[in-house]
């Protein structure tokens, strides 16, 4: 269900405008993300959608139909719509929040909360926590909750108004990878609104930057945005270091894992040695560096490693195989498979020679 934005202003009675006429066609299907900095009116904009703000001027399309002929209540009972704080109901168990929305639209107590079950599945919560209340779960686990409850009612369309920021980072990066996971089975229209550039590129299937004044800087795919920035405004917002975000658009074709020196946790390292060493579990899955000449009394345990840096999941873009050479204390970036088996390693030198040979064939970042 597509989403098109025909010169919409939004303008408050003091004389703010927070959205300056407004084109925008956002695709069936697709993640579109609004991002900028503070009163720029990606929120405003947001919230125009499913009219809980009504626009100045301009006509809001939803499937080609104007929401201003759809009654307000109703309108926002057909869109999901996830808030910062995942918005639950306090006094309500997490089942009775997933189920609100169904209710709302006439569903019976059974099926609703039959669908909340399932629902809990998919945003990847046990079953066993939809029984307890909010205040009961960390911050990570209620923005899921946000999302199956905005999934709830089976809305093509899903407003997300930033969501993740009030999480850690390592809970956010899960919450975005979960995000995609989900939108490659169910194929919503997602409108998507973040201040973090670092969050739209990796989101969006199309990228809109705001400026101050609600006006829209520059539309196009994450890799346009950051290569062909159209002014001083989005080449400064977008910051000095894009060349290396864009490394999120480059495939590590060529790329080859070595392998590496393994211990094994649980295992008996043996003498001290001069390199280092990797250490798994009895899995094969990554846990640690063992450092050059350690000295280890007994079996390896984890408190006896140094922690690894991020590690790179294999077939992804380049920037994640750059990001984990660069952060391991042993120069060594973990390669692993889909499953968190370690493949072997890679050098910052490797990735910079796959770099390097993809700009020489006019591809690169």
């Amino acid at each position: 269900m597509g989403i098109e934005f025909r010169g919409v202003t939004k303008r408050y009675p003091d004389g703010t405008v927070a959205v300056d006429n407004l084109d925008l066609v956002i695709d069936d299907g697709t993640i579109t993300v609004l991002v900028g900095p503070s009163g720029c009116g990606k929120t405003t904009s947001l919230r125009m959608i499913n009219r809980m703000i009504e626009p100045t001027s301009g006509s809001i399309l939803l499937d080609e139909e104007d929401v201003r002929d759809s009654d307000a209540a109703v309108l926002r009972r057909g869109i999901g719509y996830v808030i910062q704080s995942a918005g639950l109901f306090p006094h309500r168990t997490v089942l009775s929040n997933i189920a609100t929305v169904p209710m709302l639209s006439g569903w019976d107590r059974r099926k609703a909360r039959r669908r909340a079950k399932e629902l809990l599945e998919t945003v990847g919560l046990p079953p066993e926590l939809g029984k307890r209340y909010p205040a009961q779960l960390s911050g990570g686990q209620q923005q899921r909750v946000g999302v199956a409850r905005a999934l709830a009612a089976d809305s093509p369309v899903l407003l997300m108004d930033e969501p993740f920021s009030a999480v850690d980072p390592v809970v956010r990066e899960g919450l975005q990878t979960e995000l995609l996971r989900l939108q490659s089975r169910l194929g919503k229209t997602i409108v998507f609104v973040t201040h973090d550039i670092d969050e739209a590129i990796r989101l969006g299937d199309k990228v809109a930057v705001f400026r101050v004044g609600g006006r829209l800087a520059q539309y196009g795919t994450p890799s346009d945005v950051l290569r062909h920035p159209v002014d001083d405004f989005v080449s400064g917002f977008v910051g000095k270091d894009r060349g290396y975000r864009g490394l999120s658009f480059l495939p590590a074709d060529g790329l080859e894992p070595e392998k590496v020196p393994q211990a094994l946790v649980g295992g008996k390292p043996g003498a001290p040695r001069n390199y280092w060493q990797l250490a798994v579990n009895q899995e094969g899955q990554p846990r640690g560096w063992l450092a050059p000449l350690s000295i280890v009394e007994g079996d390896l345990t984890e408190a006896d490693l140094v922690a690894g840096g991020s590690l790179y999941e294999w077939g992804t873009p380049v920037r994640g195989a750059l990001d984990a050479a660069l952060s391991s204390p042993s120069g060594l970036g973990v390669v692993v498979g889909d499953d968190g088996v370690v493949m072997g390693v890679v050098t910052a030198r490797h990735v910079l020679d796959v770099i390097e040979g993809a700009s020489g064939e006019g591809t690169g970042a």
